[in-house]
Formats: C-alpha cells, sequence, structure tokens
C-alpha cells in the first residue's frame, strides 16, 4: 500500500497514523476554566522530550469532524498552567468516561469519580488516583493548522513531579509492573503496559557490537534465527572463541545424533541456539552455533 495524505479523506488518515504509531503514552491534563471549574481530558498526542529543562508536548488536536477545539487548548491557552496525569490499568475506564464531551462548565472529576488533589505549585487539581502527577506550566503553544485534524503543540515546563512510592522498587526506581500503565492504539484498542508485555533489551554494547555483517555465514542466512537473534549476536564485542564443547548434554546428544547429517545438525543446533537467545543466554548461544559452523570450527581449532 501507499498512500499519499492528500488521496484519502483525513478521518481515514487519522485511523492510519493511530493505528502504526503506536502505542502512545496517554496525557490526562487537568485545567481549570476561567470560572475556576476543574476539567479532565486525556490526551495520546504525549510524550517527554527533555529532562533539563524537563519538558513534556502533548497536542489537544483540532476535531476531525467539525474542526472545534478541546476545552483543555482554551484552559491553557488562557492560565498557562496544568497538570499531566499518568493512567494507571486500575484507572483506565474512568478516564475514558472523563474524555466524554461533556459542556463546557462540566466537572469531570465528578463525572468520572476521581479524587481531586490540591497541587503544590500550579493551580489546577492533581488526579490522586493516578500513581504520578507531573504539575507543569505552559511555555509556548504551537498551531500546526486551521482545519480539522490539526495539532496544537502544548510546550510544558515541569515544576513539581508526585510520585506514588507503591509504584518503587527496592532501589527506589519505578517499576513497570507496579505502575502497571495502560497507553492508546487505534480505535478501541489500548495496551497495558505490564506482566508478559514487559520485557527488557540489553543496552547497545558501549565497545561497539560487531554488527550482524561480520557474523559467520551460516549464520547470518540462518533460516531459522530471526533479526531479533542476530542483533543480540551482532551486539557481541566480538567472535567468541570457543576452544571445547562444555558439558551441555543437549549440544553433545546433537553433535552425536546427527554427525552424519549437516543440514540436519544445522537446523537442529539454530534451533536450539534460538531457544537460548529467546531467554538471553547469548554466551551459550555462540558456542552452540559456532560447534557447527565452518568459520566457527576455524576459531575452536
Amino acid at each position: 500500500m501507499r498512500i499519499l495524505p492528500g488521496d484519502i479523506k483525513t478521518s481515514q488518515l487519522h485511523a492510519y497514523l493511530l493505528g502504526a504509531v503506536s502505542p502512545r503514552p496517554i496525557c490526562f491534563a487537568s485545567t481549570l476554566d476561567e470560572d475556576g471549574t476543574p476539567n479532565l481530558s486525556p490526551f495520546s498526542f504525549f510524550n517527554i522530550f527533555g529532562a533539563k529543562p524537563p519538558i513534556l508536548i502533548f497536542s489537544p488536536a483540532r476535531r476531525v469532524r467539525d474542526n472545534t477545539t478541546k476545552h483543555t487548548l482554551e484552559n491553557v491557552m488562557r492560565s498557562k498552567e496544568l497538570v499531566i496525569n499518568v493512567v494507571s490499568y486500575a484507572m483506565v475506564q474512568q478516564m475514558s468516561l472523563s474524555s466524554c464531551e461533556y459542556p463546557a462548565g462540566t466537572n469531570e472529576f465528578l463525572k468520572a469519580g476521581f479524587t481531586p488533589v490540591e497541587s503544590s505549585i500550579v493551580k489546577p487539581f492533581r488526579v490522586a488516583e493516578s500513581p504520578a502527577q507531573l504539575e507543569c506550566r505552559v511555555l509556548q503553544v504551537i498551531e500546526t493548522g486551521t482545519e480539522g485534524g490539526a495539532g496544537n503543540l502544548v510546550i510544558c515546563e515541569l515544576v513539581c513531579l508526585h510520585l506514588n512510592e507503591a509504584v518503587l522498587n527496592e532501589a527506589g526506581q519505578i517499576d513497570p509492573h507496579k505502575i502497571d500503565l495502560v497507553a492508546r492504539m487505534g480505535g478501541d484498542f489500548y495496551c497495558r503496559a505490564s506482566g508478559d508485555a514487559v520485557f527488557t533489551v540489553p543496552k547497545p554494547n558501549t565497545t561497539l557490537g560487531i554488527g550482524i555483517d561480520a557474523l559467520p555465514k551460516a549464520i547470518r542466512t540462518s533460516r531459522i534465527l530471526t533479526g531479533n537473534h542476530l542483533g543480540l549476536l551482532g551486539n557481541s564485542s566480538a567472535l567468541p572463541i570457543v576452544e571445547t564443547i562444555t558439558n551441555d548434554e543437549r549440544l553433545v546428544e546433537l553433535l552425536r545424533e546427527y554427525d552424519t547429517h549437516p543440514e540436519a545438525l544445522r537446523h537442529a543446533l539454530h534451533q536450539y541456539a534460538a531457544e537460548l537467545l529467546d531467554k538471553g543466554d547469548v554466551e551459550k548461544a555462540w558456542e552452540v552455533l559456532l560447534s557447527d559452523s565452518d568459520e566457527g570450527k576455524e576459531l575452536m581449532g
């Protein structure tokens, strides 16, 4: 599929973009209207863009259907203050309820059943149920267009951060399983960033990985190993030298079983290596892979 933005309706392009650029964190914005009435609204065009100074940007875009603007945008344009509350799984349904297009002057804290808490520096209230609340001042609002679907980039500076200590681990860092955040996807879809959805990826090698292009050909062109597997191997500092086979019973058994069947042996070894890489055991995977490859045999002497 090849799509040029001007060739399809804005609503259809909007749907494609939301489905493709996801998951997106949720800015649950708390503001005050000109009469001092609290307003709550979620926005998924949102992220953090620096730590010194700490800058966050979200975009209350113009409505695609009728080109109107959100109450949140009107409030921050006037007051230059807001609280960005993160959204955990425990509050996602209430957050969704607050996104109903209630008339101006409606207190969404009441409608959605959230508890307002006074902020330390800014005037808008914090959401007590949110595990992280970020008091912000608005530095600038950049209008990206005037038609329905156009964004309004609200550039904010964090002035005070509130964290629920229950989401911290023993090292004092935020535990993704405890904070249990949700993110927006396309259509009615969300995702939950905890449990099996959370995984680790080793940091890029500070001494430079050898790269996939430096892997032995038999490994690089494997029909079993995926791009993720090759990425792990390519992050190694150098091709390892394996002088002897360890007492890995499964590896020894495979070498014996397929001794006279090189293609079957390579297939079996690559399957075993893939399992090891899925577990993050790169060192053992190298041993398995180099026990068969021509380059590996040469390295092993």
